[in-house]
């Protein structure tokens, strides 16, 4: 065979061939593996691999597609694929473009559910002690479900007819791959309303959606929609499906309803028979009042027979009272007449100031006299002392001691100098450095960067335009000298579009 008769292809028509190729001979076909590498691109396109034990094909499902599954796809489940087989020539390989794409039967999906279950169980999300009661009657409800099925008017209808409250609907998908990550952020956005806000805060969320295949529902057994039940600080009934319908939000919500119009009775009470029961417990209440009336006054009747006559008491307290009256004057009489014979035998025994004066004198002569002789004999030990020791000192050795001194009272001379001329050097620096401190705080230092100081005619300080014009006389001081001005507000224009010279500010 001559290889020069061999067609000559480029690139680009190689791969178109061989792409005409492989779509015309296969077509659409169904696929079942395992997914792997799964991951979603930003363009909302997602990308996967499907293998079994001996081979790996490539797929790719656009967004619009992707939107409508029911399920989120994640890495080790097991799928069927519908869709074509073609090529990516940019990087040479066949790939499967992805129509649609389910579950492999509902026993794969079951087996997720269990293990998605046990796992969020283990972090406690189901847990009893976190289920909080709901409120009596709640004031707003929050409604998180399609807003065009008949869910959300079996919902309204049954709180019309029980007790009708505000209701609040957040509008989400209930089924496909977006429906989960709706349904989390509606229920994310209800707890994150400010109570007392434009929109009111609900005090209890409903989530609910008919009933359907667990296909349909598998948004509510999404882990990002069963976290967000679980994190709600708004008490959450879920009502998903029937009464035989069970997903993965009723065990983290904190009241399940076996349907929304259930949920719709658990959320409030029947206000015909709120009144009844009021009706009856205030008939319980009259009647009790009345019962405890008549009890408290037989009582009373009965401690009153016990007691004695009023007047009688009254009769023996005001005769004591007239009793002590008669004798209250004869008593003030005796109390004045023992305090002034008690203040006369006081006056007796009190000395005259004379007298006192007198001792006092007396004391201090004798004080005197006791004084001036401790210092006679003081004067006459200490004479002698000093005659004693002027006979023991000669003249020689008063000089001695006199040089000592002298020497010792010149090395405290140099010392004092010393002392002094270091004392006068620091008190220069710290002087020098406190006038270089002054002098860079000082406005003189601020007029020197090009600013004035202005003042009035009683040189005080103007602050402000509003205090300028009140001044209207005004001395601005520069760095190199003061100049006097005057202000005019908003003169009038002369005809040859000159301002007079007051208005302008003329300097004086």
């Amino acid at each position: 065979m001559e290889l020069d008769n061999v067609t000559e292809f480029t690139v680009s028509e190689l791969s178109s061939a061989l792409k005409r190729t492989l779509e015309d001979a296969y077509g659409y076909v169904r696929v079942r593996g395992e997914l792997t590498g799964f991951k979603r691109a930003a363009s909302g396109h997602m990308y996967f691999s499907l293998k079994d034990p001996a081979a790996c094909l490539d797929a790719v499902c656009w967004r619009l597609t992707a939107q409508r599954l029911s399920f989120r796809p994640e890495d080790g489940l097991e799928v069927v694929a519908v869709g074509r087989i073609t090529t990516y020539p940019s990087r040479s390989r066949y790939q499967l473009i992805v129509d649609r794409l389910e579950p492999a039967g509902v026993g794969a999906l079951m087996a997720l559910l269990e293990e998605r279950r046990t796992r969020l169980a283990a972090e406690g999300l189901f847990a009893s002690e976190r289920k909080r009661p709901l409120p009596f009657l709640p004031e707003v409800i929050g409604v998180v479900t399609s807003p065009t099925g008949a869910v959300i008017r079996d919902i309204l209808h049954r709180l019309a007819e029980r007790f009708p409250r505000r209701v609040l609907v957040w509008p989400v998908l209930v089924q496909g791959e977006l429906a989960a990550e709706q349904v989390a952020a509606a229920i994310a956005g209800f707890n994150r309303l400010v109570p007392g806000g434009a929109v009111p805060r609900p005090d209890v969320l409903i989530v609910a959606r008919g009933g359907g295949s667990l296909e349909d529902l598998w948004a509510f057994n999404e882990e990002v929609v069963v976290r967000a039940a679980a994190a709600s600080g708004i008490p959450l009934i879920s009502a998903v499906g029937h009464e035989t319908d069970t997903t993965l939000i009723d065990h983290a919500a904190d009241q399940r309803a076996p349907t929304p119009t259930a949920a719709a009775q658990l959320a409030v009470p029947v206000r015909s028979e709120l009144g009844q029961k009021l009706g009856q417990l205030d008939q319980r209440l009259f009647h009790g009042l009345q019962r405890e009336l008549r009890q408290l006054g037989q009582q009373v009747e009965g401690l009153a027979r016990g007691l004695p006559d009023p007047q009688a008491l009254l009769g023996q307290a005001s005769q004591r009272f007239d009793d002590l009256a008669l004798r209250l004057p004869h008593a003030l009489d005796g109390r004045i007449e023992r305090c002034t014979l008690h203040v006369a035998g006081l006056a007796a025994r009190l000395r005259s100031p004379a007298q006192l004066l007198q001792d006092a004198m007396l004391g201090l002569n004798s004080q005197a006299d006791r004084l001036a002789y401790q210092f006679r004999g003081f004067l006459r030990d200490h004479g002698r002392q000093l005659e004693r020791l002027a006979g023991r000192l000669t003249l020689d050795e008063v000089e001695r001691r006199l040089a000592r001194h002298e020497s010792v009272l010149d090395g405290l001379a140099a010392r004092q100098s010393h002392a002094a001329t270091r004392r006068r050097r620091e008190a220069e620096e710290r002087l020098t450095a406190l006038a270089s401190r002054l002098a860079s705080v000082s406005y003189e230092s601020v007029l020197q960067r090009g600013f004035a100081l202005v003042r009035d005619e009683q040189a005080a300080l103007v602050r402000d335009a509003e205090g300028a014009r009140r001044a209207g006389l005004l001395e601005l001081e520069f760095k190199d000298g003061r100049v006097r001005t005057v202000v005019a507000d908003r003169p009038p224009r002369r005809s040859g579009g000159e301002r007079p010279a007051a208005a302008q500010g003329r300097l004086l």
